[in-house]
């Protein structure tokens, strides 16, 4: 929050283009010394620097899960925290300082949001049983241009009642506490997704990727309120 709106905040592009502030780095390095004292034998996975650690025991994060929105002075950004154990996510956290935001679900404890743990409320997703009536939400529309379940998608947008471009990590978590139906992104990598799937998941609904595989292991997400999983895969994989 400190350097959010900072006229000498620094950017750099990254090799794939993608963009990257110091912001990213220190807050990735924060997250990493915490670990390192609490939890020094697992294993860090971040964005932005190397993966240490062994063991079945995975933290996966994402220091700044919206660059682009934190670079332009858009509050929707957020600091992603997962735990993985044995391939398994059991914990995740979605923090939105800018939003005075939070989500979170660890297994089998329900999903919740607030802007802290005495101020928390649980979430569900949405009892929405036809796309017709569904609001969907959905990735920036460049990142479908050229994708091959394009034509999937744009049947999907066209069936639902609703389409909003909230996009990255906002989607997901919206789907969680039942204001949007159904998520959907082609173009996320695991620390993108991995503290999403729990939050979706113990909140009642279903986090995949775009060919039904449960997990935020796959390329792409999925989320909805489970009632309406099947038929936006069979859109997205032209079979409605």
């Amino acid at each position: 929050m400190q350097m959010f709106h900072s006229p000498d905040l620094e950017v750099s592009a990254k090799p794939d283009g993608s963009l990257v502030t110091q912001a990213d780095r220190q807050v990735e390095q924060a997250m990493r010394s915490q670990l390192a004292r609490s939890r020094a034998r697992d294993v860090v996975q971040g964005e932005e620097l190397e993966t240490t650690g062994h063991g079945d025991r995975r933290w996966i994060i994402d220091p700044i899960a919206g660059t682009t929105n934190y670079i332009r002075g858009v509050p929707v950004w957020a600091s992603l925290i997962a735990l993985v154990v044995q391939d398994e996510p059991v914990l995740g956290l979605v923090a939105a300082p800018a939003l005075q935001r939070r989500w979170w679900a660890a297994a089998g404890s329900g999903a919740w949001t607030g802007r802290s743990l005495s101020q928390a409320r649980r979430i569900w997703v949405s009892d929405t049983t036809r796309v017709e009536h569904a609001s969907l939400s959905h990735a920036a529309l460049d990142a479908w241009w050229h994708h091959e379940q394009r034509s999937g998608f744009l049947d999907l947008a066209r069936a639902c009642w609703r389409t909003r471009g909230y996009g990255d990590f906002w989607t997901h978590c919206l789907v969680a506490e039942g204001a949007v139906d159904i998520g959907v992104d082609p173009s996320l990598a695991v620390h993108d997704m991995a503290a999403l799937s729990p939050i979706v998941t113990e909140a009642g609904g279903r986090f995949s990727d775009l060919s039904g595989v449960d997990g935020p292991f796959g390329e792409g997400a999925l989320s909805s309120n489970a009632l309406l999983h099947e038929a936006a895969l069979d859109a997205l994989l032209g079979q409605g």
